[in-house]
């Protein structure tokens, strides 16, 4: 696959403007010539490794027999949408996910991809805040290196993304266990995690609807005045 035609520090800014409120996914991907895939993936990659996770891989990735089957299986059980699934296992692009989902439909074994460090993919398991916070750290320390933390400390990768998400998000009071808590993700039920999938797009197209009837207003202020 090609490099990308934009810079680390222009994706970067496309994704400040986005957070800050001054555009829409639309106006950007207009006024930068992205496409809306494109701009998604960014997006993705950026909320599960920072800065590092917009990178340009600087020689060929390799990935594990159980880190694709993890993949395809979330994917085709639609536990996560594409964009997730390519940030959630760090997945170079869509078309190597789909390679794999081509294999995998056509009866064909997925095999290691080269000689990367096998992917943890065990039963989580339970464990207290401390080991927890414990392994976030260490998670966060070796460059958010999901797969050597899961399994330094024989967790799964989906617990160690999860546990640094909500690190990130809440800090370490995120990590505790509460009773009566939102479900974690991976606890979700596929019609769970569709009715949220559908709020969430409701949300935004109430925002969208918002905006356009904002700017249509000031269409109509900036006729008067003319």
């Amino acid at each position: 696959m090609g490099r990308s035609k934009h810079s680390l520090e222009l994706k970067l800014h496309i994704l400040q403007l986005y957070e800050e409120g001054h555009y829409s996914i639309n106006e950007l991907c207009e006024r930068f010539s992205l496409d809306q895939q494109t701009f998604h993936r960014w997006k993705m990659k950026y909320e599960a490794g920072g800065r590092e996770g917009l990178q340009e891989a600087t020689s060929c990735k390799f990935y594990s027999k159980e880190l694709k089957l993890a993949a395809v299986e979330d994917y085709i059980q639609q536990n996560y949408s594409q964009m997730e699934v390519l940030a959630k296992y760090e997945i170079s692009s869509t078309s190597v996910l789909k390679k794999w989902v081509k294999k995998y439909t056509g009866h064909r074994e997925l095999k290691d991809s080269g000689k990367g460090m096998s992917q943890a993919m065990t039963e989580g398991r339970k464990t207290t805040f401390e080991e927890r916070n414990e392994i976030v750290n260490y998670c966060l320390k070796h460059q958010k290196n999901y797969q050597l933390a899961a399994h330094t400390y024989g967790v799964s990768y989906q617990q160690v993304y999860q546990w640094t998400k909500k690190f990130e998000t809440n800090g370490a009071e995120g990590l505790r266990d509460r009773r009566g808590r939102t479900k974690d993700e991976v606890e979700l039920t596929v019609e769970e995690k569709l009715k949220l999938e559908i709020q969430r797009i409701e949300r935004e197209n109430e925002r969208l609807r918002a905006e356009n009837l904002f700017l249509k207003k000031l269409e109509e202020i900036e006729r008067r005045h003319r």
